[in-house]
């Protein structure tokens, strides 16, 4: 397998709306729980994290407000694979049924659902299940809105890392940091993003005017080395839309085309 798990310059995303899920591939831990920072309790289904607390109910270790930190900042990609689902409290976890802890065994273990894997007793929003944290991710979202905050934070901090929002022109004032791509930007793409849509960062223009951020429909993949060989063979096509964002007027659109 390639490592991919590091790429910067795309994110690949097929969204199964239906049963809660989407497919990613070039959006990390990290960048997850930026759009997400009141995130703080999470069950560590599978990891490599050292400061985990055992639940002697489920046996699963967790991450809380005062280790989560430390998680954030650790070397998930060398986790191999990483799952997990957040739960509101401690008292949760141990009224969990043994056919519940089978569920979340078998979401880690074949990542993929048996039921809807959203639990009354941790009333919990999400799923995260990754193989080489940013190089294949399937996480469920309680409510899809999450999904285009999600998608929206890291686009804007994609772009602020990679173009660096630098100045034209030596000494001047360094250019503030893009906002989040609102969700209702994002919303018409919905049907795209059904069928596979590639946003690539690599062939992002930005000019004094705008940054404008292309993007194609690539198809289902969950093999992500094929993915990017469609995705070489195709960005010399022309585009199916762009994201832009407008500097005077300080706001997102899409185009599509």
């Amino acid at each position: 397998m390639k490592n991919h798990g590091g790429n910067r310059e795309l994110i690949y995303v097929h969204a199964n709306e239906v049963n809660h899920y989407v497919l990613t591939h070039g959006i990390s831990f990290y960048e997850f729980y930026h759009a997400f920072p009141n995130l703080t309790n999470i069950l560590l289904l599978r990891h490599q994290f050292d400061l985990g607390t055992v639940n002697l109910h489920t046996l699963f270790e967790y991450a809380n407000e005062e280790t989560i930190g430390r998680l954030v900042e650790d070397d998930i990609y060398s986790y191999g694979d990483f799952c997990w689902v957040d739960f509101e409290d401690e008292e949760g976890l141990d009224l969990l049924e043994g056919y519940e802890i089978a569920e979340l065994l078998y979401l880690s273990h074949m990542k993929h659902h048996l039921r809807m894997p959203f639990y009354r007793k941790l009333n919990n929003h999400f799923v995260y299940l990754s193989q080489d944290d940013g190089y294949y991710s399937k996480t469920y979202f309680r409510s899809f809105r999450d999904f285009y905050v999600m998608l929206g934070d890291v686009i804007a901090q994609r772009i602020n890392e990679i173009k660096g929002e630098k100045p034209f022109l030596f000494g001047r004032k360094k250019r503030k940091a893009l906002p989040r791509v609102p969700l209702e930007v994002l919303l018409p793409l919905s049907d795209k993003m059904k069928e596979g849509l590639v946003i690539s960062m690599e062939y992002a223009v930005q000019t004094r005017a705008q940054i404008e951020i292309p993007f194609w429909m690539i198809g289902d993949f969950h093999d992500m080395d094929e993915m990017h060989e469609e995705y070489k063979s195709i960005s010399g096509t022309p585009t199916d839309g762009k994201m832009v964002y407008d500097r005077k007027m300080q706001e997102w659109k899409v185009l599509i085309q």
